[in-house]
């Protein structure tokens, strides 16, 4: 099989996606690797050959990659997310409107387009969380106490495009992490971007079903296949507070194989479908959500899981100077 994979600079000598290209390398199969911040690309050309069986984003929110994805979508290309799931949660403004329009535990949100605009974000919403709205990795995500706070703000949010704010939840300090791959869910614990605390280490931890079903949800309701999904235990049950495509898969087991297997799959049969924005499920028709998370497979059944490997003069991985 044939993929490739568009990662960005900033992922460069990231261990995700490198170690997932590593391992299908070694499956047999090739992967071309495409730098969309870093190539002079002619469009045509590169979307006209069609000489990949899928396409794989890695990049940042704001980079040119889901535009090179969406091209490759438009041409016919299975891509690994879905390119509309992928636009559809890396605008937080967006996200957060299909979020609550479907259903999902998720806090009311604010857009604006200039910061300034937040001053009418009504003072019983404090204290808040402010974000960019197309931001990654934490990245200028603020709690912000009380309009007086907001007011000394304002200057380091005027280089933002558009901004979010929400009601902050109150919680332990920790996020739950939840990691969808191949069907199966996986939970960590970590400290929240609010809350540093250099003695909180990243760790698995157990699944609850209530937790379980939410994440099942988010995948059904943006149409991701792999994804994460950040999540507070607030005073009135879990919160959604962030959905991400293609994350880092920190302490999933077999990250690389288990990763590695799921893209095979999609560019076999394809992502699925990103549903329509704003319209919420017809009533009484149920969403995929199990009843509690599924259990980690077996090395054994891991081993016989393997894609057979293609023929090895095929395997090459390389990055596309294209």
């Amino acid at each position: 099989m044939r993929l490739c994979f568009l990662v960005e600079e900033h992922y460069r000598h990231d261990g995700m996606p490198n170690e997932v290209i590593r391992q299908l390398t070694a499956w047999g199969h090739h992967v071309d690797v495409v730098r969309p911040g870093g190539s002079l690309l002619r469009m045509d050309e590169v979307m006209g050959s069609g000489a990949h069986d899928a396409w794989v984003l890695k990049t940042v929110s704001g980079g040119p990659g889901l535009t090179l994805l969406e091209a490759a979508a438009a041409a016919g290309m299975t891509t690994v997310n879905d390119a509309r799931a992928i636009r559809g949660v890396r605008d937080k403004a967006l996200a957060a409107a299909i979020g609550r329009i479907r259903g999902l535990p998720m806090p009311p949100t604010y857009a604006v387009a200039r910061p300034e605009l937040l001053r009418e974000v009504p003072a019983a919403q404090y204290p808040l969380v402010v974000k960019p709205a197309d931001g990654s990795s934490g990245r200028g995500v603020h709690l912000v106490s009380s309009p007086g706070e907001l007011e000394a703000l304002l200057p380091e949010l005027a280089g933002e495009h558009m901004l979010i704010a929400q009601p902050y939840v109150a919680n332990s300090g920790t996020d739950i992490k939840v990691y969808a791959v191949g069907g199966e869910l996986f939970a960590t614990e970590r400290c929240s971007p609010l809350h540093p605390d250099p003695a909180v280490r990243e760790r698995r931890v157990p699944l609850s079903a209530e937790v379980a079903a939410i994440a099942a949800q988010v995948g059904a309701v943006y149409g991701l296949d792999l994804y994460g999904v950040d999540v507070l235990l607030g005073p009135d049950g879990p919160v959604v507070v962030d959905v991400n495509d293609f994350p880092s898969f920190r302490q999933v087991p077999d990250a690389a194989a288990r990763v590695g297997r799921a893209v095979l799959g999609l560019a076999r049969t394809g992502s699925r479908a990103a549903p329509s924005v704003g319209r919420p499920p017809a009533p009484g028709l149920p969403l995929p959500i199990p009843a509690q998370a599924p259990a980690p497979q077996s090395s054994a059944a891991r081993a016989s899981a393997a894609p057979a490997p293609a023929a090895p003069a095929s395997a090459r991985a390389g990055e596309a100077a294209l």
